[in-house]
């Protein structure tokens, strides 16, 4: 563990306060960790942005959670919903079906894979007619090395972990 001092303005200190008290975070440290997590895992997804859109891409990988809203009665929706998730089974690690009244639902999916396949599909999911109130959390994963548990026949496989 490494310690750092910053220094901040009254004004902006105050607002960093309440920001803690408002997420419920146990210290101003928790609070600094998570917004560096946060801040450095979107530099690596725009990089890996960048790189794709330089045709220079390696394939990185990332995990995402995309929840959104849409009214069970049309039918169109639910069905092409469906079909994106069925069609892009490769990605999707599982989905949550919540109902929420007599109408409307709410379906949370986790992806994982590629971060440009991820992407893609999450952009895809939320923006399909009907689907209101859409979100996309992405996470990226650093791939670990190539190995086997136990002995065996077992085929070496790896870990995806979310980038400290």
């Amino acid at each position: 563990m490494q310690r750092f001092t910053i220094s901040l303005d009254d004004d902006l200190a105050k607002e960093f306060d309440a920001f803690i008290a408002a997420k419920a975070y146990a210290n101003r440290s928790e609070a600094v960790r998570d917004l560096i997590r946060a801040r450095l895992g979107d530099a690596v997804l725009a990089e890996a942005g960048a790189q794709r859109r330089t045709a220079r891409a390696r394939v990185a990988a990332c995990v995402a959670n995309v929840s959104y809203v849409y009214d069970h009665h049309e039918q169109t929706v639910t069905s092409r919903v469906l079909d994106l998730q069925h069609d892009h089974h490769d990605l999707v690690v599982t989905s949550l079906h919540t109902h929420l009244d007599h109408h409307h639902c709410m379906e949370t999916a986790v992806l994982r894979g590629p971060t440009a396949a991820v992407q893609a599909l999450a952009e895809q999911l939320v923006a399909q007619r009907g689907v209101r109130h859409g979100n996309i959390h992405l996470v990226p994963l650093a791939a670990g090395q190539a190995h086997r548990h136990g002995k065996g026949d077992q085929a070496p496989h790896r870990h995806f972990s979310p980038l400290t």
